[in-house]
């Protein structure tokens, strides 16, 4: 070894290796002792195997095709065939076209190493080949009901994304490389956060997707400038700071979703959706859900609509002196938004004058993927711990829709975290994301089988509020529809069925992206691109739409503006939250919004 080498000496390296993975043993053994404890695995085996028992096929219905099934076969040995040939031609210095490619947008194999390592290329297709083939065969199973074949071809793509040989140290490359450079303390590192993450998963391992301490509620995100000004056991009411001389008339009240919080509407100063409308004139109030617990255990949709937009309404018009708004319900928000206009239509209350949905549900006759957690299998297997507990834990909602991205949201930080033993990044959005809430008992069992088993908001008459049922036909009041291209929790083609079931004049824009992207694009950043119906041509359904539909480059939001501007009615003197009918009760974001159960604290909590 040259004098200039700054590398450890053998010895010395290997007493440092022996050191660390010692102290790791030793702390994977505390961590087993503590998370497989007795009452924990009867736990889980009890719900691993009710969850077996309840969801299991009535295999006696299922059969397979034999010629669907034999060509299947077929395909894949001449595909492998063909990757034989392809790898022994680049084994021998020949480039040849690849049998199999990755689907565009998928990024695991964006390693050089996987496009020029014969070995790790032939590895990627190998995968890719076999995961195709699963997919082709899972489609030929016959004697399903249409929500098992869901359930049947979801369950495969977990299969085939859990298998990727991305996700196992010996057969990625990156890992291998990271492993070699750090002499193998890049997997003790890895190993150490898989323990930490064990330990810290009070209800259930959890990964870490961010750094949790990273950030701070009304620190360094949720920072726009307003006050609480009403507040109640289940709502805090916030008015937000003008930021122009000049307001408009009417306020503008959000109802965000109470599966997540309020603040991904007010994540930074530059993307924030809030701090942007103040900025165009809006007086906006939001609404922020209380965190439940057991206590709320019997709160329901009337309790939401009564303690949540009802209470606001009066608050506003408390604090203002404005009888008449214009509301924004953002995904279930949305679709609580809906069934209380439907309501007050009935009974004449003209309170809102228009109304904004982002990325909200109506008709649930075809809601995407999340169709997959709402058989009734799952659901009454779901159901008697909800009950128990008097609520769904944030942590298992937040898990349902990881897995719907699993690729992005599962597996990329466990080859970031355990393999390549790195922190994950601070990124405001994941945070976000893990600050969980969790969802009242009754509620969550109301809205899955009122809505996604029943589809009852769709019918007329067939959902009732407040003890009557509601027509969403009776809805006369302007609506503007937003639904984003890419959305797997509420796909577009089901959101625009909401269309066709309200009446009055709509505006329908596709934004590019999904769920949140979609939503939260400001126009300074001149992403993505969104999509309108120029014509005056009605369609039956999202396709046709679509079809007429013409792109435009950059976000939407301009045109939402353009839209609620003419809506809101004339310009006004700026109101200072606290200086109307209401007193300031504390700055904005308020304190619900910082309530986090145990399952959602970062490890500076637990500490």
């Amino acid at each position: 070894m040259s004098g200039d080498d700054k590398s450890p000496e053998p010895q010395a390296a290997f007493a440092e290796a022996a050191e660390t993975w010692a102290g790791l043993l030793l702390q994977w053994q505390q961590t087993w002792s503590d998370w497989l404890n007795p009452a924990t695995k009867a736990d889980a085996t009890e719900a691993i195997g009710n969850g077996t028992r309840d969801r299991s096929p009535n295999t006696a219905t299922i059969y397979f095709d034999p010629a669907a099934m034999m060509e299947t076969q077929a395909e894949l040995l001449r595909d492998f065939q063909a990757l034989w040939l392809h790898t022994s031609a680049r084994l021998i210095g020949r480039d040849t076209p690849a049998v199999v490619e990755p689907e565009p947008g998928d990024h695991r194999f964006r390693d050089g190493e996987w496009r020029d390592n014969p070995l790790f290329d032939f590895i990627k297709q190998s995968y890719l080949l076999n995961a195709r083939w699963l997919g082709r065969a899972l489609a030929n199973v016959e004697g399903l009901d249409e929500q098992s074949a869901l359930s049947l071809a979801f369950m495969g793509r977990q299969i085939v994304d859990a298998l990727a040989p991305t996700n196992f140290a010996l057969t990625n490359p990156a890992v291998l490389r990271e492993a070699r450079e750090t002499r193998g303390r890049s997997l003790a590192r890895g190993l150490q956060n898989l323990a930490e993450d064990l330990q810290e998963g009070a209800r259930g391992f959890r990964i870490r997707q961010t750094d949790m301490d990273a950030f701070e509620v009304g620190g360094n995100i949720a920072v726009s400038d307003g006050a609480v000004i009403f507040q109640t056991p289940l709502i805090q009411l916030i008015q937000y700071a003008p930021t122009t001389e000049t307001v408009y008339k009417r306020p503008l009240l959000i109802v965000p979703p109470w599966i997540n919080k309020f603040y991904i509407l007010d994540l930074r100063p530059d993307n924030s959706f809030i701090r942007w409308a103040t900025d165009r004139g809006y007086t906006v109030f939001v609404i922020s859900w209380v965190n439940p617990d057991r206590r709320h255990a019997e709160l329901s949709f009337d309790d939401y609509a009564t303690g949540g937009i009802f209470a606001a309404l009066d608050a506003i018009e408390r604090a203002t002196g404005e009888r008449q708004v214009t509301a924004l319900g953002y995904c279930i928000g949305g679709t609580l938004l809906a069934a209380t206009l439907a309501y007050m239509a009935a009974h004449g209350d003209d309170r809102i004058a228009a109304a904004t949905f982002f990325a909200a549900q109506a008709d649930f006759a075809d809601p995407g993927e999340l169709r997959v957690f709402t058989d009734e299998s799952w659901v009454g297997m779901v159901e008697q711990q909800v009950k128990a507990a008097g609520y769904l834990d944030g942590a298992y909602m937040a898990a349902t829709f990881n897995v719907l991205r699993a690729n992005n949201l599962i597996w990329h930080f466990v080859i970031n975290n355990y393999l390549l033993g790195k922190e994950p990044p601070a990124f405001d959005l994941l945070y976000w994301n893990a600050d969980s809430t969790h969802f009242p008992a009754r509620m969550w069992i109301d809205y899955l089988r009122n809505m996604y088993q029943r589809n009852a908001l769709a019918q007329p008459g067939g959902f009732h509020l407040l003890g009557e049922p509601v027509d969403l036909g009776t809805i006369e009041i302007p609506t503007y529809i937003q639904a984003s291209r890419e959305d797997h929790i509420a796909p577009a083609s089901s959101v625009y069925k909401m269309m066709n079931l309200l009446g009055g004049k709509k505006r329908f824009v596709l934004a590019g992206s999904g769920h949140i992207a979609g939503v939260i694009n400001p126009p300074t950043r001149n992403k993505y691109q969104h999509w309108l119906g120029e014509g005056r041509n009605r369609h039956r359904d999202f396709d046709s739409w679509f079809a007429d539909a013409t792109e435009h480059a950059g976000s939407w939001w301009p045109d939402w503006d353009r839209w609620l501007s003419r809506k809101s009615g004339k310009k006004v003197a700026a109101r200072i939250p606290g200086d109307g009918g209401l007193a300031i009760i504390e700055p904005a974001p308020g304190s619900y919004v910082k309530v986090r159960h145990h399952s959602q604290r970062s490890r500076q909590d637990s500490r």
